[in-house]
């Protein structure tokens, strides 16, 4: 008999994996870094112009006849609400993936606040689509006097505010665990991560304000400006960096 050379392994790399089925750190990276990007051109639209150009708080008759002047662009303010609500679900998982090899039981739980805040989100959208529904003419509420349709359009809105709040105070700690994840993969700066963290504190100090401050409207400029400027940063930077360079040392 004649010795036969032992077989080595082969060595799995990211391409051998790649016909697995299973989808790679990079691959992850790039969803969530387009979701991201698409993330925010919905947010800006849906949020400042839409729901803060057309609703006057306070003021139902107002916040009615913005409405029925812009019914077209308060549609499309519901309609990019929802793909946000989806969009969220898709970075939720890819997060997650990306995530897993540094710590995959704090990156399943960072993943769990996202969708937590992504439910509370959709549940705030039914109080968007009940105010549409008051103020979209139908018969059977010819019985509603118009000043009352008005008010609970109104209330309806204010409802799917408050909603959502909640839901961002959730969503700060997703950030606070992703922005710790970030810091302990030693993938990305380290300022990265911090920032995000500081973001994430801000959206839950903006919540805990509205709830506890019985001043908070004299102030809410202050509390926007500390929860956008860290935001705007943290997550644009983070987008950018999952898309562009997240994921390609990847063995």
């Amino acid at each position: 008999m004649t010795a036969t050379a032992p077989v080595s392994e082969p060595t799995a790399t990211a391409s051998t994996m790649s016909h697995t089925g299973e989808t790679s750190q990079r691959q992850a990276a790039k969803i969530a870094g387009v979701s991201y990007i698409l993330l925010f051109v919905l947010a800006i639209f849906g949020n400042f112009g839409v729901r803060e150009g057309l609703i006057e708080s306070g003021d139902a008759a107002a916040t009615a006849a913005n409405i029925a002047g812009s019914e077209g662009l308060f549609r499309l303010g519901l309609v990019s609400f929802l793909a946000i609500f989806v969009i969220d679900i898709v970075i939720s998982w890819a997060l997650y993936i990306f995530f897993r090899e540094t710590n995959r039981d704090l990156s399943l739980l960072t993943a769990w606040f996202r969708l937590v805040y992504t439910v509370l989100l959709g549940v705030a959208l039914v109080f968007f689509f009940q105010a549409l529904q008051l103020l979209g003419g139908s018969d059977f509420l010819d019985v509603i006097p118009t000043d009352q349709l008005h008010a609970q359009a109104l209330v309806a809105l204010e409802m799917f505010n408050s909603t959502w709040l909640v839901g961002l105070a959730v969503f700060g700690l997703h950030l606070v665990f992703l922005g710790y994840l970030v810091i302990r993969s030693g993938l990305a700066p380290r300022g990265l991560g911090w920032i995000m963290m500081i973001a994430g504190v801000a959206y839950v100090v903006d919540t805990l304000a509205h709830s506890l401050l019985a001043d908070y409207a004299d102030n809410e400029a202050i509390f926007t400006a500390m929860v956008a400027v860290p935001s705007v940063i943290g997550e644009g930077w983070f987008g950018l960096w999952l898309l562009l360079r997240a994921g390609k040392n990847e063995r």
